[in-house]
């Protein structure tokens, strides 16, 4: 069975609320590891962008994005969610030799010292977020302008960034049916909000 504890308080965009002082949420605990979370994300986004300046060989500018992108996937998937936001996933093998996914969340009632901080949060997720869109808006910009070759490294981004953006958000908010779960509650929220309000403007 897939093993979860997606319920707990590690927030998208918002500070935790278990430590007592600002000073110590805004504080970034683990400066490295927030370096590292950006370092190769954005190398492999200026690499790309810069590619025909700084070399004139496809293939050199190719292997090293598709080894800044490996760098980065690894660096996040294994290092970076677990210490800045408390969240890992991974996929693990049973006895039966049947493949299952793990989302995990640090469980709320972590020391103080393991909380993570408002701004190691910020970073986490607006790096994982904004990477990904970057490298959709460069999938998109080689199709229009039929550069073809930069496709494979292009979708080479979406997949491996937007591989971990998808695990960490299901880290957070849970399991497939929870998500089904919250958007179902949501569009029948606003279902209901437009009934009431046609009702009472009748």
């Amino acid at each position: 069975m897939m093993r979860q504890d997606s319920n707990e308080d590690v927030s998208l965009f918002d500070a935790e609320d278990e430590s007592p002082r600002k000073s110590r949420k805004s504080k970034i605990r683990h400066p490295l590891a927030s370096f590292f979370h950006l370092f190769f994300r954005i190398s492999a986004i200026l690499v790309y962008l810069l590619c025909g300046i700084l070399s004139s060989s496809f293939i050199a500018c190719m292997v090293t994005i598709i080894l800044l992108l490996s760098c980065d996937f690894w660096t996040v998937k294994n290092i970076t969610g677990r210490l800045m936001v408390g969240l890992r996933w991974w996929n693990q093998v049973d006895d039966d030799g049947k493949s299952h996914w793990v989302f995990e969340s640090r469980k709320a009632s972590a020391q103080g010292k393991k909380v993570a901080s408002d701004s190691e949060s910020r970073i986490f997720w607006l790096g994982l977020v904004i990477c990904p869109i970057i490298w959709v808006i460069f999938a998109f910009s080689s199709l229009i302008s039929f550069e073809i070759k930069w496709l494979a490294v292009v979708t080479m981004g979406v997949v491996l960034q937007g591989a971990n953006l998808y695990g960490y958000v299901r880290c957070k908010v849970g399991s497939r049916r929870t998500l089904k779960n919250m958007a179902t509650s949501y569009f029948g929220r606003q279902f209901f909000r437009q009934a009431m309000a046609k009702e009472e403007g009748s």
